[in-house]
């Protein structure tokens, strides 16, 4: 709040002293700035962090799920700002999001996939062909690569170009042991890294294009679906709402890697249960989504009415809620920490579908001011007006 500048004097000035006195310009400058003064000031209130968003969202605690929707339709974690990642906690996230970018991960593959040169010192990466290798320039030291001694001390007599049985004999004695053991463990770590990674990133490219597919559905298909099946479009809302599904299990699936990633590795009876929970609710997806894609451009690309078209309604909307229980219980599973795993290491609800009311994480802002998405934590948006 501003404050008349004579400091002897307290009174405040206030925004009808501004509206009365200020130009034009400085009435938008000082609203501008009232506006963020009351969204930075304010701890239940947060600006979107959309890129080019100006919205800000005024979040009610108590709900228990960090996840909000801004009218935007941008989803994100109301606690660390990062995009919305139930059923992962925020310190996973974080952890995630530092490895995939940090230098590390570089050093881990240059150890697990190259050696340095005797001579120089310089990392070298064999890829293919026999163990003679040649340094570049300006070094050309030539050796052997399984033990790196000088290639001018090797030949037939030590196994030739494709052995080695210096390295061999070193290898029994001891010699190498914990320089291969390093390199060892520095390559399964990159393995295991890429397997997760990979998977997380291509679940990340599948949602972005179901994005891209249920906006072009809305835009163009679904009007032309409406006359040539006879239907009015607000009988076909089962087709926006598997798409909407689609998406937010491709954000949960791709969350769920990063949560397998630091799963331990001596936890065996919570690893198998959570590879099955992922390994069900992936099931599931890959068919809603077949069915949302592949099997509904029949109708789409048809010049007529088609008979089975009620059919096709039933089995995608069967498809939509069966993959909705089985994102329930991963999402339940995940956030109880895996604690339905018994003390004999079986999973004792294994077989459980059970839909879960508000377990599934997908928001949408409604129309007008003042929007709460569904099933995800209570915020309303705030625009540049104030309202």
């Amino acid at each position: 709040m501003l404050r008349c500048p004579d400091p002897s004097c307290v009174a405040a000035v206030g925004q009808d002293m501004i509206n009365a006195l200020a130009s034009d310009e400085d009435r938008e400058k000082y609203s501008r700035y009232f506006i963020r003064s009351y969204v930075e000031d304010n701890r239940k209130t947060k600006w979107c962090p959309a890129p080019g968003c100006d919205y800000a969202v005024d979040f009610i605690f108590g709900s228990g799920n960090y996840d909000v929707t801004c009218r935007c339709s941008y989803s994100f974690c109301w606690n660390c700002t990062e995009e919305a990642h139930r059923p992962v906690d925020c310190d996973t996230v974080a952890r995630w999001i530092l490895k995939n970018s940090a230098e590390s991960e570089n050093m881990n593959w240059i150890l697990a996939n190259s050696k340095p040169c005797p001579k120089c010192k310089r990392p070298i990466e064999k890829n293919h062909g026999c163990m003679h290798m040649t340094c570049t320039p300006p070094c050309r030291f030539e050796f052997c690569w399984l033990c790196l001694g000088a290639w001018s001390e090797h030949g037939e007599v030590t196994g030739g170009y494709y052995a080695c049985n210096r390295y061999e004999t070193a290898k029994k004695e001891g010699t190498f042991d914990e320089e291969e053991k390093r390199r060892e463990m520095a390559k399964l770590s990159v393995e295991k890294y890429t397997h997760y990674y990979e998977r997380w990133a291509t679940n990340q490219s599948s949602r972005q294009k179901a994005l891209a597919d249920l906006q072009q559905m809305q835009s163009v298909h679904l009007e032309k679906l409406s006359e040539t099946q006879c239907q009015p479009e607000s009988q076909l809302k089962f087709i926006t709402e598997a798409w909407l599904q689609i998406i937010e299990c491709r954000r949960v699936l791709k969350w769920t890697y990063a949560y397998g990633y630091y799963l331990p590795e001596n936890e065996h009876a919570k690893r198998h249960f959570f590879e099955y929970l992922q390994g069900e609710a992936e099931s599931g997806l890959e068919r809603l989504h077949q069915c949302a894609e592949k099997e509904l451009q029949v109708y789409l690309n048809a010049e007529e009415q088609l008979k089975d078209f009620n059919e096709f309604r039933s089995k995608l909307a069967g498809l939509t809620s069966v993959t909705r229980n089985f994102f329930e219980n991963l999402v339940r599973a995940l956030e109880n920490g895996l604690s339905d795993v018994n003390s004999r290491g079986a999973c004792s609800r294994m077989g459980s579908s059970k839909s879960l009311g508000g377990g599934s994480s997908r928001g949408r802002s409604g129309k007008g001011k003042g929007s709460t998405p569904r099933s995800s934590g209570s915020n309303r948006n705030i625009d540049d007006s104030g309202h």
